[in-house]
């Protein structure tokens, strides 16, 4: 069963077309799911759902050749520089492509619909756990400093006496460098404690504007 379908004595019209129709199956399904769950454009989507039928294409066209294949393989990796950069789960998607096209231009059909089940499962039940999500109590916290304020250890006693836990993230300077941003990353200790927390540091940042806003993801792009 997890053998290839792909003979001996080589390749034949009726196991072309049962690995072609399994690569364009197998394709949109996986093109419907990245959908279901991620906003996504409509050339990216159309991208994951032929992705598999060329890839396994070309590995029929190759196979047996190592010279050919060793091309391939320069020729594939060649289009990492001249892509967009993506996001993690947008390069996962298009691995995920990339290997079914491989286990079927191999001949291997049961391990490709194998690998593709597996995927599923496991997204859709991380999704519903919420797995890799920040608290509902995490937020983004965006506090503007004069330029002329020492902010080292300035917001650090509120900070704990108001938050559960903290982390200063990143420092950067704005409005021509008058004005020094610093970027935490907060958990309340009750999501009422928003507005006390912002009182509390208004009196220590020169009533300069302070930001709390629901915290994203740390960092998507690979």
């Amino acid at each position: 069963m997890l053998n290839s379908i792909i003979s001996v004595s080589g390749l034949t019209l009726t196991t072309v077309l049962i690995l072609m129709g399994a690569a364009m199956v197998l394709g949109v399904l996986g093109a419907l799911l990245y959908m279901k769950l991620n906003r996504c454009s409509k050339s990216f989507a159309m991208t994951l759902a032929i992705l598999p039928l060329v890839a396994g294409t070309v590995i029929l066209a190759v196979n047996g050749n190592l010279g050919a294949g060793i091309a391939v393989a320069g020729s594939f990796s060649l289009v990492r520089f001249r892509s967009v950069q993506g996001s993690a789960k947008e390069i996962l998607a298009v691995f995920l492509a990339m290997a079914v096209g491989l286990c079927l231009g191999a001949g291997y059909v049961a391990i490709a619909c194998l690998l593709f089940v597996l995927y599923a499962v496991m997204t859709l039940a991380l999704g519903a756990l919420h797995f890799g999500e920040a608290a509902d109590n995490e937020r983004m916290l965006r506090i503007s400093v004069p330029e002329a304020l020492d902010y080292d250890g300035l917001f650090e006693e509120v900070l704990k006496e108001k938050t559960a836990a903290y982390e200063l993230e990143t420092v950067r300077t704005a409005e021509m460098g008058s004005v020094y941003q610093l970027f935490y990353r907060v958990k309340l200790k009750t999501t009422g404690d928003s507005k006390v927390l912002l009182d509390a540091l208004r009196e220590r940042n020169g009533n300069l504007p302070i930001t709390l806003g629901h915290a994203g993801p740390v960092k998507e792009e690979m």
